[in-house]
């Protein structure tokens, strides 16, 4: 939804944001198949992570994104000390960044350029995986979709910054 560039929302919106980094990267290499982590991924322009499930063309979801944060409060919702990131299936963990600060922009994970999809929200196999309520537990912190605009070689560490916001602090 676009507000009209004078309004104080959209100021808002486009307020600096710190970095993020990278924590951990994984992939799905097929349906309720094992997740694979790695310390570096190579996403693709246009199709997203090699080797992953949902590497395809114009696909919204060619790279899955979740905070750490959220991994945090999701594992409190659910009354576990920690929730492992291959549970919920998501191929980048950040922290340090509120994703929803990158809704409908562009943004950069090392060398890579990305653009936001969607929202990813959790689906049925979270009260599988998660137990009762873990559907619930996801919903609002299931991170974000994503299209890959320029590939690149991702790995652990590498900064998350967003585009349009070059003046944004370190």
């Amino acid at each position: 939804m676009a507000f009209p560039p004078s309004s104080s929302l959209t100021r808002l919106l486009d307020a600096p944001i710190r970095q993020g980094a990278v924590v951990w990267l994984g992939l799905r290499p097929a349906r309720r198949e094992p997740m694979i982590v790695f310390d570096a991924l190579e996403l693709e322009a246009g199709r997203g992570v090699k080797g992953d499930r949902y590497s395809r063309k114009d696909g919204g979801r060619q790279v899955t994104l979740i905070a750490a944060e959220s991994l945090a409060a999701i594992a409190a919702h659910v009354g576990r000390d920690e929730v492992d990131p291959t549970e919920l299936r998501r191929n980048i963990v950040v922290a340090g960044i509120n994703l929803l600060a990158l809704k409908e922009r562009r943004f950069r994970i090392g060398a890579a350029v990305l653009e936001t999809s969607g929202e990813c929200h959790p689906c049925s196999r979270m009260e599988e995986t998660l137990g009762v309520g873990g559907y619930n537990a996801v919903r609002g912190l299931g991170g974000l979709t994503a299209r890959v605009i320029e590939g690149a070689r991702v790995r652990i560490g590498d900064p998350v910054v967003r585009l349009d916001a070059a003046s944004d602090p370190p």
